[in-house]
This record gives C-alpha cells, sequence and structure tokens, in this order.
C-alpha cells in the first residue's frame, strides 16, 4: 500500500470512530488531525446547482495529474458571480455534492461557504482554509476556463495570485489566447495557470435543470443518487433556469 493509499485509510478509520462538526470538511479534517504534512489539496468550486460527471471526472482528472492527496468541493454560498441569478439552497447543493462525492476517498465537500454569511469570494475562502490547514500545504484552486479568463479581475486578485495554484479546467481544442489577453490587459498581474482537458465538460449544470424542468432524463449526466435527491425535493420543476 502506498503512503497516499495508507492516509486514506487512516482518514476512512478517523471517520468512522468520530465524526464531529466539520472545520474544513470530515476527511481533510481527520487528515490534518492525524498529522499528515505536505498534503497537496485541490479546492473545486462552483454552485454545483446540479453538481454533474462533468465536475466529477475534472476533479479526478486533476487530482491524478498535479498529485493531488484530496479535492474538496465547495458550493458557493452568496457568490458574487451569481447576484443577478436564482441559485438553489446552499443545503440541497451542498447534500447533492456529498452525495456524488461519499464513494470517493479522495473527494470530500466543506461547508464553508454555504455557512458563511454575505457575499461569498474565493480569497476569502482560500485564506480561511490556509489558516485550518498545516502551512506546507500545496493548494490547487480548480476551475473552468471560462472563469479563469476573469481570473485578473477576480476580487484581491493580486492576493489570490500569492496564495494558491490555478488549475483550469478546458475542453479540447481550447484557445488559450483568451487567457494571454486576458493577462496582457492587466499588467502587473501574473498568474501561473495551468491547464488540462476533460472531454465530460460538454455536459452543464444549466443544461440539466432545463431537462429537468421541461420532463427530460438526465440519466448518465449525474450520478443516480443526485437524480434521486432532485426527484425528492422537486428542483428545477419552476422552469427558471
Amino acid at each position: 500500500m502506498s503512503a497516499a493509499e495508507e492516509l486514506k485509510a487512516d482518514v476512512e478509520d478517523a471517520i468512522a470512530d468520530d465524526e464531529p462538526a466539520a472545520a474544513i470538511s470530515p476527511r481533510i479534517d481527520a487528515a490534518v488531525a492525524s498529522g499528515a504534512k505536505d498534503l497537496r489539496i485541490g479546492l473545486m468550486g462552483g454552485t454545483f446547482d446540479p453538481i454533474h460527471y462533468g465536475h466529477l471526472i475534472a476533479a479526478e482528472q486533476a487530482r491524478e495529474q498535479f498529485d493531488l492527496d484530496f479535492v474538496i468541493f465547495l458550493p458557493a454560498g452568496n457568490p458574487s458571480f451569481k447576484q443577478d441569478k436564482k441559485v438553489s439552497d446552499g443545503e440541497d447543493r451542498y447534500e447533492m455534492a456529498r452525495i456524488a462525492t461519499q464513494d470517493n476517498r479522495a473527494f470530500d465537500v466543506s461547508r464553508i461557504e454555504i455557512d458563511r454569511e454575505g457575499v461569498t469570494y474565493t480569497y476569502d475562502t482560500i485564506c480561511e482554509l490556509r489558516d485550518k490547514l498545516p502551512g506546507t500545504t500545496e493548494v490547487y484552486f480548480i476551475t473552468g476556463a471560462d472563469a479563469i479568463v476573469s481570473l485578473p479581475k477576480w476580487y484581491k486578485a493580486d492576493e489570490l495570485a500569492k496564495i494558491a495554484h490555478f488549475a483550469a479546467c478546458t475542453r479540447p481544442g481550447y484557445d488559450y489566447t483568451q487567457f494571454k489577453e486576458a493577462q496582457d490587459a492587466d499588467i502587473g498581474l501574473q498568474f501561473e495557470v495551468e491547464f488540462f482537458d476533460v472531454p465530460a465538460l460538454a455536459i452543464s449544470s444549466t443544461d440539466l435543470r432545463k431537462r429537468v424542468s421541461e420532463g427530460k432524463s438526465i440519466a448518465y449526466m449525474t450520478p443516480p443518487q443526485v437524480i434521486r435527491f432532485i426527484a425528492k425535493r422537486g428542483l428545477y420543476m419552476d422552469g427558471e433556469i
């Protein structure tokens, strides 16, 4: 058994023994409590409204490509970039992310953003997480290439560049010049971004919401347990996409 596999086995044992309210997330808390050092953590931000296989495949490919110990899914609370759009209740989005990731020992879901009052910003989230993680932890923020283009305009962008690596998932054939042009437009803000292709990104949460509202199937687009949760809660039936 590799060191990474041993760490995950120890974490699962710790969670089974005691599962108090999480400071970060159950698996990460257990890893930190076990004395794990030099962790490599991926942070997957998004509304996850709903979570789908594109998110899960992107997280798994990032975990493998960047040799991450864990990927933490961060359902957005009151995201600054969605102020003019309807977003499902945070508890529903958290639960969908939790049940979609529970069988992968390298994945976990954090309540940090949905429990925070007010508008949520990536900078505040990463700072809060860094305060709770060992100082030697490497943090990778995973997001989509479309979002990364606007990165220089994010809240406290100059500080963000100092506290995390950025990994951008793209569709095959993505035009990388878009990001270079965005950087050139903001002199002095140079982010190091690593890109990786994810073919399954053709799936989108917007399309899933639309299909549910129209009574169409979303089978094989998101895990079965998420489909059942959506039906049980009656999500996306009001026609507002």
